[in-house]
């Protein structure tokens, strides 16, 4: 995903905006308990009269551990002890809360500051009550714990005494709010374990397929096998007489033209029944100019178009043809990489309950609620002020869940039995051939090296998905891909496919597939220059300064790419020489992605064919602060972990007659245990620069590592993906 632009001081504004945000519900649980409400202090914070403080986690939980980071940054800034902090997840609401949207590893760089200058300015207002009630400057007192402090009278007051009084004086201009130096952090540093982690133990309901409000009926579909296909007629008569079915109804993703449907869903009493009943009914599509569309024809076309031309320019300076004529020595490869689903373990489904007066209600694990909303209201043709969004924690995101079909999707079940609620319910096949798919790609690489082995030009023909000149949904390339920008004589060109299928970010979307290709094929650019991947990228990456960037995306700064260039090898004993251990490898990985530098070692052994990770070594620069390193490692060895299996388990998705075959993990299979490294060690270069995400950008040094240690190990350069031995 692209950044997103942000009304950083609306979003502060809102902060400590007033008591609102407490919950109806909530007020009627303590009047009916006989206790004092909880005092709010902006929209973020509530104290108890027992002083425990409750921080709403404003954005969706995806396992990326957000719920409990954000928190820690309220937390820290409030100045309580995390024991006394209970965390409740909020509704979406972008105009209360400010951003709310799981992608692109933006939650660490959007609210490091917003979410401690929230936590600080409620702080200062329980400081200003205490201030008043005692009669002494603010500036002579302290806080700890919950606590406001006089050191000259000895005297000392739980924030809970004060929030009654705190929450009615004015807020302050929280852009001048005084933030504690990173010295006298007390919890961001510290590993906490994940809030949920209890629940998710116990099995308790927290996801979106858990939700089960009263009264709630199901739903199962049956889609067009073809994607972008639409319904032309269907018979539900004998669907009619099943048992428990009350409802069909045609439905909508959004995906195709107004007025028309590629859906149709089967509404009862029990999800098993639904799903059975689709054998019932009778439905023919419309799929006219899509049944041509296969990956036996992509690949072919794209083939072709490698020896071609390029349709147009991504990225040019100098003169790449003329420097490679004159090159003392010429590199060329091609790679490529298939299309692939995003496979969560907790399939597509939402819960919405179309209300008689018009509103509309979900309990959705949605990646960005607010794009969803605007979705439906757009598909729908409502007001998207009449929705409320509960957010439910998310089995498996890796971008997926940032599309918005399954909820419209949705709202469409809701609308056909209003006043009940309804849990619409992919099944696996429905998920996996229904999906926002990585696109495949093409690439030609060609690089010329001078006489001293230095790297001195670069053309890559890159094949993609798009048309009329423009990439699909994250099928497309950075203009500015290292090591472009470092060259005098480049040229990224790139030509188009067309496809039916829908397109759409998987975890370091495009970064996953592009590092593949341009650190495996400069891994051989190396072996052909004589040296190492490492002291190559050292060499071409020179003296420490920020290439220009794309619009819209944070300059490339050769000294932090050297940093964790350097790291890694350090941390993991790199001397730069080749394997003389029959079957065992060594690779170097690095890339820049979602504002964080990132290099990787593996090591790997392959016995008959079978290729083991032995071990993942990591370097890491993310700014100056880790904020909860537990987490962080979490994320870490997830990204390797999805990097492996990315690289030699997921197989690509295939398509035949403008349909997807695959259908369940038999022909997708998911990584296994076995599968995955003995240990992945972990190392961090900390540099002055703010903080950034770590969802993402660990994920695609890997599976160049995993390439070139594949070399290493065995002599054979693979290059295309899934790679395999076998």
């Amino acid at each position: 995903m692209n950044p997103v632009s942000v009304n950083r001081r609306s979003f502060l504004a809102a902060s400590l905006a007033g008591g609102a945000a407490l919950t109806f519900e909530a007020k009627l649980a303590f009047a009916a308990s006989g206790k004092a409400e909880p005092a709010m202090l902006g929209v973020f914070v509530s104290i108890a009269p027992d002083n425990t403080v409750t921080i709403l986690a404003k954005n969706p939980e995806i396992g990326q551990g957000v719920k409990t980071m954000l928190p820690m940054l309220i937390a820290e800034e409030l100045d309580v002890a995390w024991s006394q902090v209970k965390i409740a997840q909020a509704d979406d609401n972008a105009e209360k809360y400010g951003p709310q949207f799981a992608g692109g590893s933006m939650t660490t760089p959007l609210n490091w500051l917003p979410a401690r200058q929230a936590g600080a300015g409620a702080r200062a207002m329980l400081v200003a009550a205490a201030a008043k009630q005692w009669g002494v400057p603010a500036a002579s007192l302290t806080t700890e714990a919950g606590m406001v402090k006089h050191a000259a009278s000895g005297r000392s007051i739980t924030y809970a005494a004060l929030a009654p009084v705190a929450a009615k004086i004015a807020a302050p201009d929280l852009e001048k709010v005084a933030l504690k130096s990173p010295k006298d952090f007390k919890i961001i540093g510290k590993s906490m374990k994940g809030v949920d982690t209890p629940a998710i133990v116990r099995g308790d309901p927290l996801f979106g397929i858990d939700a089960h409000p009263e009264g709630m009926l199901y739903a199962a579909m049956v889609k067009c096998p073809v994607i972008s296909g639409t319904l032309k007629r269907f018979d539900d008569s004998a669907v009619r007489k099943e048992k428990g079915v009350l409802a069909v109804a045609p439905l909508t993703d959004g995906e195709i033209p107004a007025g028309k449907h590629n859906a149709v869903a089967i509404i009862g009493d029990s999800w098993w029944r639904v799903h059975k009943a689709r054998e019932k009914l009778v439905v023919e599509w419309d799929t006219a100019g899509f049944d041509g569309y296969s990956t036996e024809g992509y690949t072919k076309d794209a083939r072709s178009l490698l020896g071609a031309a390029p349709a147009s320019d991504l990225f040019k300076a100098g003169n790449a043809d003329a420097a490679l004529a004159k090159a003392a020595k010429v590199v060329s490869a091609d790679y490529e990489y298939p299309f692939l689903a995003h496979a969560t373990l907790e399939p597509q489904n939402c819960t919405a309950l179309w209300h008689n007066d018009g509103k509309l209600e979900f309990w959705a694990p949605t990646q960005d609620p607010g794009t969803a909303r605007a979705d439906i209201a757009k598909v729908l043709g409502i007001d998207p002020a009449s929705m409320t969004i509960h957010m439910t924690r998310i089995g498996g995101g890796f971008g997926r869940r940032l599309m918005s079909d399954f909820m419209i999707l949705t709202a469409c079940v809701a609308k056909a039995v209003p006043g009940r609620p309804v849990k619409l319910l992919f099944d696996r096949a429905d998920d996996m051939r229904n999906d926002y798919f990585r696109p495949a790609g093409w690439h030609r690489m060609t690089a010329g090296l001078d006489a001293n082995g230095a790297l001195v030009a670069l053309k890559d023909h890159f094949v993609t998905f798009g048309e009329g000149g423009k990439a699909m949904r994250a099928a497309g390339m950075n203009a500015t891909e290292f090591p472009g920008p470092t060259l005098p004589d480049v040229h990224y060109g790139v030509s188009y496919l067309k496809t039916n299928l829908t397109t759409g970010w998987l975890r370091a979307p495009t970064s996953n597939a592009v590092a593949f290709v341009f650190q495996g094929f400069l891994d051989e650019v190396a072996e052909a220059a004589g040296t190492d991947l490492p002291e190559l990228m050292r060499r071409t990456l020179g003296a420490p300064r920020q290439l220009p960037p794309e619009p819209d995306e944070p300059p490339f700064d050769t000294g932090r790419a050297r940093g964790v260039v350097d790291a890694v090898c350090k941390f993991a004993g790199w001397t730069g020489k080749r394997s003389t251990t029959p079957g065992k490898g060594r690779g170097f990985g690095f890339y820049f992605s979602h504002r964080g530098y990132f290099a990787e070692v593996v090591d790997l052994t392959v016995v008959d064919g079978a290729i083991t990770i032995d071990k993942v070594w990591v370097a890491g620069d993310i700014g100056s602060q880790v904020i909860n390193p537990l987490g962080a490692e979490h994320q870490m060895q997830g990204a390797v972990i999805d990097g492996i299996a990315q690289a030699m388990v997921w197989q690509p998705i295939e398509q035949k007659a403008g349909a997807v075959t695959n259908e369940n993990f038999g022909d997708f299979p998911l990584i296994r245990i076995n599968q995955t490294p003995g240990d992945v060690a972990i190392t961090w270069v900390v540099t002055d620069n703010s903080p950034t995400g770590l969802g993402e950008p660990t994920l695609p040094p890997v599976i160049p590592a995993i390439a070139n240690a594949i070399k290493d190990a065995t002599g054979k350069r693979l290059r295309s993906l899934p790679m395999s031995l076998a």
